[in-house]
């Protein structure tokens, strides 16, 4: 995103909250130990939306681990959370996931490598938690109103989020929820997936401005050869969010697991 991640992820966490599944979000609390505290791992904590989701819902008490790269974002957090900050690339720690009751994470999974995600599905199992990953996102997105580039341009955005790097392996980008899913499976798991789509309105507006400006700029990275087309795409569609008239849907989804 263009701006910096701790704005993105205020930007974006209305539109996450509505779109998560809470039918999945129920089905693994319901599935939860009656151990007490519960333990609960947010991995790519970021400033700590997923735990402001899940605090409120789960059964108390309940003892959070958050885990990410960056200080700043954890720095957002409140005291009773355990930060750790560190990188997440090689799942090393033997500490991490001990004694978990739930796993969990949200918008991490498109990021990371197909290995990885692999990897992730075997920790969790040997600890015996459940799990909840969300907003994935799967590599669809739809634009109002239509411009001809739209479907050009959101390929070559999808072929960045497979090109990127984050530290994990190349990602898993829009195939990140299936390669998880059946990860999960092989490991052992009962796994439900639901679509949590972002349905983005006229006066969202920072948000959208913020989505296609990121989107374009990644599909130059991919293709400058494309530079001209994509930039001018790119003024048609903030004109549409100025003119009060853009609706954008992007396609995520939530995965829950239990054993």
């Amino acid at each position: 995103m263009t701006g910096s991640l701790a704005g993105w992820l205020a930007l974006r966490e209305t539109a996450d909250v509505r779109a998560r599944s809470t039918a999945l979000t129920q089905a693994v609390i319901d599935r939860l130990p009656e151990h007490r505290p519960l333990r609960v791992l947010d991995l790519g904590t970021g400033t700590g939306a997923n735990i402001r989701y899940l605090s409120d819902r789960l059964p108390h008490p309940h003892k959070w681990t958050a885990v990410d790269r960056d200080a700043g974002l954890l720095a957002h957090l409140p005291p009773h959370v355990e930060a750790r900050c560190g990188e997440l690339g090689a799942l090393e720690d033997p500490t991490l996931f001990a004694g978990q009751h739930l796993v969990t994470a949200s918008a991490l999974l498109d990021l990371v490598s197909e290995s990885w995600l692999r990897l992730l599905a075997q920790r969790c199992r040997r600890s015996g938690a459940s799990v909840l990953f969300v907003l994935s996102y799967d590599g669809r997105s739809s634009c109002w109103p239509e411009e001809d580039e739209d479907n050009a341009v959101r390929e070559l955005f999808n072929a960045h989020q497979r090109n990127n790097d984050k530290g994990f392996g190349r990602a898993a980008g829009p195939d990140a929820a299936r390669t998880a899913a059946a990860a999960l499976e092989q490991a052992g798991y009962t796994v439900r997936r639901e679509p949590t789509d972002w349905e983005l309105l006229p006066d969202e507006d920072a948000m959208q401005r913020e989505l296609i400006t990121g989107w374009a700029q990644a599909a130059i990275e991919v293709d400058e050869g494309k530079g001209r087309v994509v930039r001018n795409w790119l003024a048609r569609r903030l004109a549409h969010v100025d003119e009060g008239r853009s609706r954008i849907r992007v396609g995520h989804e939530d995965i829950a697991a239990w054993v």
